[in-house]
């Protein structure tokens, strides 16, 4: 049965905000990630979203509407992977590490940033570029 996990990329004025997963980790060890993790049994997707930014970056935040982004890497494998990313632009509080057993840092990061990261996945270049292409009127 694959991991189904949740991530969520708080956009805002200062850019994205990712989280660098620790040495450590036994997935995407040393690299830049989005907040979030895995669905519990009996739980919706939005609300593990909501759960796991809780959880690990102390906000609140409103999770509507489909993921802009999912991926599956051998979904039928044990080891298996299946990943839903969301844009969250609408969150109470101020992100904080709380999960430093997973992440030994935070960081604002804004498009220019981007290309110089280790990324968890190829993926999140483009859902990046993407997410912090500025709007017209900005």
């Amino acid at each position: 049965m694959p991991h189904h996990v949740v991530a969520g990329a708080l956009v805002g004025p200062q850019g994205v905000l990712l989280a660098h997963r620790s040495p450590n980790r036994r997935y995407y060890p040393d690299c830049w990630d989005f907040p979030g993790g895995h669905i519990e049994p009996d739980e919706s997707a939005a609300k593990a979203l909501a759960r796991e930014l809780r959880e690990e970056i102390g906000v609140d935040a409103t999770i509507t509407g489909a993921p802009a982004l999912r991926f599956v890497e051998n979904e039928t494998a044990d080891d298996g992977l299946v990943l839903q990313l969301w844009i969250v632009t609408n969150w109470g509080g101020e992100p904080a590490n709380l999960a430093t057993d997973e992440h030994d840092d935070l960081r604002w990061v804004d498009a220019h940033d981007v290309p110089s990261l280790d990324l968890a996945h190829p993926s999140y270049l483009a859902f990046l570029a993407e997410a912090l292409r500025p709007t017209s009127g900005s």
